[in-house]
């Protein structure tokens, strides 16, 4: 695609306390080498730390850089907020702590040109700055971290049910009314599973890579992963036949530790074979995850791996139904394309 012809490009940021980030994100989007006309939306959540400031320092440092409110926080209505505000055909996702590999947009503006894709996306590249980050980032790109999704551990270009973040043409964004501001979490696949019902077509390909920093402490991880576990199953009682046996691995091995341990202290020892497997699996498991790393990242590994699928297991579990029931209240039919 000649250079001339290159369609302009609106790059959308939902970001609440960023601080640690964000200047380096938005760096990566401003650096991108695409000869095309480029703008950066951020839409700032009501953060307690510096995001804010950063913010408008960018918005003073570059005229491409521009800010909108989001007093809600929650990252549907920011993303819809910063979708708004924009104006070019080609809208990008990026979160305030993901970093774009260099020629992203340019990539992404050309498989959708190859493709006729409505939305592309590709691999959720994590990256940590520390040994406990280093741990999770091997977890959260391993097969036993989770599974076998393409947009964690890489695999062939191909149609996909839904990706990391995403590179979307604006018509179909407007066409079916953006995001479903109800899913706090899995807004993404939500939007996706759309886009698909209404004939489009959605493209993963490993050309694409975001580089994204894994959270600072077990705290943090755990929250994430609950919240991860807790949607999924929104997503499963929104959708019936969307689950598959990877998603239910984690709920079953909370239940089976549970299980054991309950058994192991009130029964038998016995009992106690489960949980005992479990920690020796992901020990096992870590050794080659953690390949070429330090040993610092490394002991960490089985850790990172237990809080990310006890965390999205105990989610799962406990996601209630009237949270369901409520989101699929808010669901809007799909727009065929050409409506």
């Amino acid at each position: 695609m000649p250079d001339q012809q290159l369609p302009a490009v609106s790059v959308i940021m939902p970001v609440l306390n960023e601080e640690r980030h964000l200047r380096t994100s938005v760096r990566h989007i401003l650096e991108q080498e695409y000869a095309g006309e480029l703008e950066v939306v951020i839409a700032l959540g009501p953060s307690t730390d510096r995001t804010d400031e950063i913010a408008a320092e960018l918005v003073r440092e570059d005229s491409r850089v521009h800010t909108v409110p989001n007093p809600t926080g929650r990252t549907p209505a920011a993303l819809n907020a910063a979708i708004k505000a924009s104006r070019h055909p080609i809208v990008v996702r990026v979160d305030g702590h993901g970093m774009l590999s260099p020629d992203y947009i340019a990539t992404a503006v050309r498989l959708m040109d190859e493709t006729g894709a409505q939305n592309v996306g590709g691999i959720m590249h994590a990256e940590g700055e520390n040994d406990w980050e280093k741990a999770v980032a091997a977890a959260m790109t391993s097969k036993i971290g989770v599974g076998n999704a393409a947009f964690h551990t890489g695999g062939a270009a191909a149609p996909a049910e839904t990706v990391y973040l995403g590179v979307f043409r604006r018509e179909v964004l407007e066409r079916l009314g953006g995001y479903n501001v109800e899913f706090i979490r899995a807004q993404d696949w939500e939007l996706n599973f759309r886009i698909r019902e209404a004939g489009g077509l959605i493209w993963f390909s490993p050309e694409l890579k975001v580089s994204y920093r894994p959270r600072p402490n077990v705290r943090a991880l755990a929250k994430q992963y609950k919240n991860y576990g807790r949607w999924r199953h929104v997503v499963a009682r929104y959708h019936q036949g969307s689950i598959n046996l990877r998603y239910l691995a984690a709920p079953a091995a909370v239940l089976a530790i549970a299980a054991g341990v309950v058994v192991g202290a009130t029964v038998t020892p016995w009992g106690l074979i489960v949980p005992a497997g479990y920690v020796a699996a992901i020990t096992a498991g870590s050794v080659p995850a953690g390949k070429g790393l330090p040993a610092g990242a490394r002991v960490r590994i089985p850790l990172a791996l237990a809080t990310m699928h006890m965390s999205w297991g105990f989610g799962f579990l406990t996601s209630p139904r009237s949270l369901a029931k409520k989101v699929i209240a808010s669901r809007r039919p799909a727009a065929p394309a050409g409506e």
